[in-house]
């Protein structure tokens, strides 16, 4: 692969690809950007933020031979793996180098560890030239998921309602507001302006052809609604329901885990959503719901770490 120009334009019908190198050194991202005849706005679709969620990585690595620079108004830019030496080694959700959560530490810092300096350049280069965002996720490795898309709760009321409009494309049954405004990609465009959101589907270090092409059919029918590709699938048809409130729920030691229900599933106030128990089989922690709602991801693996998460879900309107 050919090195990222240091000097790129957005020229009209051009395609740039290549591997840019991250501020600071010590990474190189694959990027491709998608310019089209005609100016219009530029949409950043991002993989591989935490590394072991493949089905996001793979659907931008389908769209880069996909979408071509004929059928764009504006402009498209392609991350396939936006934390690539944590895919080389395996980390999971960590960027192997620091063990820093790439998708905490938005908008980053170009004097700062490797993790730091992954967001500063996805920042600096791509989200503050960006009019849209749509950040794609899955359950980590240990993670079992009911597909479900986040929008910025807390953006500016302008920037919300395009985030949600920008959502409720998505073939996923729920759509979720964020209450954070820093740290994750799409977070941190919300704060800069910028309308985005983060698609959930697969998990437990798993993917499947037919959930990267949804996660396709919903950038495209995004990019579409954007009016920056000219063709879009149709509609999604399944009923969305927008939640109102996210709870995390988080262990208080490390363990055995025993989950109690499958993601997707309702839950319902002091529902016992699993337990954890010591290395003797003894019961330290029931994890109970606090209210009614939507089990949306948990932790699958035997293993629980302390204040790492067991269950998240959501309140339903």
């Amino acid at each position: 692969m050919e090195p990222f120009p240091e000097e790129w334009s957005w020229s009209p019908g051009e395609t740039v690809c290549g591997l840019l190198p991250v501020t600071g050194g010590g990474a190189e991202l694959p990027v491709t950007l998608l310019c089209g005849e005609n100016p219009g706005p530029a949409v950043l679709v991002m993989g591989g933020i935490h590394s072991a969620e493949y089905v996001g990585i793979e659907a931008v690595l389908e769209l880069t031979k996909q979408l071509n620079c004929e059928e764009i108004t504006g402009s498209v830019i392609l991350i396939t793996l936006a934390n690539p030496t944590g895919f080389e080694h395996r980390t999971m959700s960590l960027v192997y180098e620091d063990e820093k959560n790439l998708n905490r530490v938005f908008p980053g810092n170009p004097e700062g560890t490797l993790a730091d300096r992954i967001a500063w350049t996805i920042s600096e280069y791509f989200i503050k030239k960006a009019d849209a965002v749509i950040d794609l996720h899955s359950g980590d490795g240990y993670e079992e998921l009911t597909p479900f898309v986040f929008f910025q709760g807390v953006a500016d009321p302008d920037i919300r309602e395009k985030s949600l409009a920008m959502a409720q494309l998505c073939d996923v049954p729920y759509v979720v507001p964020s209450d954070t405004a820093t740290g994750g990609a799409y977070n941190y465009a919300g704060s800069a302006g910028v309308p985005g959101i983060l698609i959930e589907r697969g998990g437990m270090g798993l993917w499947t052809w037919e959930e990267v092409e949804r996660d396709k059919a919903d950038v495209c029918r995004i990019l579409h609604h954007l009016g920056v590709l000219s063709w879009g699938p149709p509609a999604a048809v399944k009923r969305k329901t927008v939640c109102s409130h996210f709870n995390y729920e988080l262990s208080e030691f490390s363990g055995f885990w025993y989950p109690a229900k499958r993601a997707g599933e309702p839950v319902f106030e002091d529902d016992i959503l699993g337990e954890v128990r010591d290395y003797f089989g003894r019961t330290l922690q029931f994890c109970r719901a606090r209210e009614n709602g939507v089990l949306l991801y948990q932790a699958k693996s035997l293993s629980v770490q302390e204040g790492g998460p067991m269950a998240a879900y959501v309140t339903l309107p």
